[in-house]
């Protein structure tokens, strides 16, 4: 017997129960008991570990259905800022849903157009890290995967790195990133980053991508950007008070899609809104009321091939380009 027939993978209990359940209920057609019962657990068990399976992406839930009122927003959206493609979803009841139902949407846009050869950029945020749950695990070839913007000085899930990271490990790619913080403390230090032959190389690498995956950032005090401790709220009241009704990838904008004269944008590192024109195909995932205004910039900029938002957000988008455009 060889040493490889020997040997043992490491089993997640918790994770082969959640998945057995999910199998049962979502394939085989089983209700709640009748799995309990299958697997001598009570109810109250089975329904936590079917929430497990949807938390965690092990059940992907595709929903071809499509609502009118969506494909009138969506219209209405594409043709009044001429970009490729408005994906609109029902907004949930619960505002704090609105980034998974966008989520959901954005992950299976991007693995739609995910193929092999491609280099794909990718941005952060609590939008985008749930999007990735919908995006299978599927290897690809000569693949590379670059984070837009450097990163935070420490961990967390919306960290650029790691939606870099966790993009690169689901399609088998190469993945680069920024090494330097998302914010230099001057602008003198932005400019010296920009010159290390690292930097340089991953910059060259981002002008050069086939594919961006972006959201936008609100100012408001939930905001991903207050989340993280990235800005103070000095900052946001600063940042407002330049005209800056939010960001994309820590640049700041105005409601006309232009970056505002603010010292933060002069310290921003990472691929500016700005070259994202020249992006084949660039995919802006966000909604929520606090987003309206800089998704509205974003657009206008022409920033956006293919917006994804929800039913509100949409409406918010149109009547803002209805108050702002002379």
């Amino acid at each position: 017997m060889n040493d490889e027939s020997m040997l043992v993978l490491p089993v997640d209990r918790d994770e082969q129960l959640a998945t057995r359940a999910a199998w049962l209920y979502f394939v085989a057609g089983l209700t709640q008991a009748q799995i309990g019962k299958k697997l001598g657990i009570n109810r109250i068990r089975v329904n936590r570990l079917l929430a497990q399976a949807r938390e965690q992406g092990m059940v992907q839930i595709r929903i071809t259905g499509r609502l009118a009122d969506c494909i009138e927003l969506e219209n209405r959206i594409k043709d009044r800022f001429k970009i490729d493609q408005a994906i609109i979803v029902p907004t949930p009841p619960d505002p704090a849903l609105i980034r998974h139902v966008i989520g959901a949407a954005a992950g299976s846009a991007l693995a739609e157009r995910l193929k092999d050869g491609m280099s794909v950029g990718v941005g952060w945020g609590r939008t985008l890290r749930l999007s990735l749950r919908s995006v299978p695990r599927r290897p690809l070839r000569r693949v590379s995967v670059v984070s837009l913007m450097g990163g935070l000085t420490r961990g967390a899930a919306v960290n650029p790195h790691e939606t870099a990271s966790h993009l690169a490990d689901l399609i088998d790619a190469q993945c680069y990133y920024v090494a330097a913080p998302a914010l230099a403390d001057s602008e003198a230090t932005r400019d010296l980053l920009a010159q290390q032959p690292m930097i340089k190389d991953v910059y060259e690498r981002l002008r050069k991508v086939d594919l961006v995956l972006v959201s936008a950032g609100g100012l408001a005090d939930d905001s991903t950007i207050h989340h993280v401790d990235l800005i103070s709220a000095a900052d946001a009241k600063s940042l407002k008070e330049a005209g800056a009704v939010g960001d994309l990838c820590a640049h700041w904008l105005d409601v006309h899609g232009r970056l505002v004269d603010h010292p933060l944008n002069k310290r921003a590192v990472g691929l500016s809104p700005l070259e994202l024109k020249s992006v084949p195909c660039v995919i802006v995932a966000s909604g929520g009321i606090d987003k309206i205004e800089v998704l509205h910039g974003a657009l206008e900029g022409g920033m956006v091939d293919i917006l994804i938002t929800d039913e509100v957000t949409a409406s918010g988008i149109l009547a803002t380009s209805d108050r702002v455009t002379p």
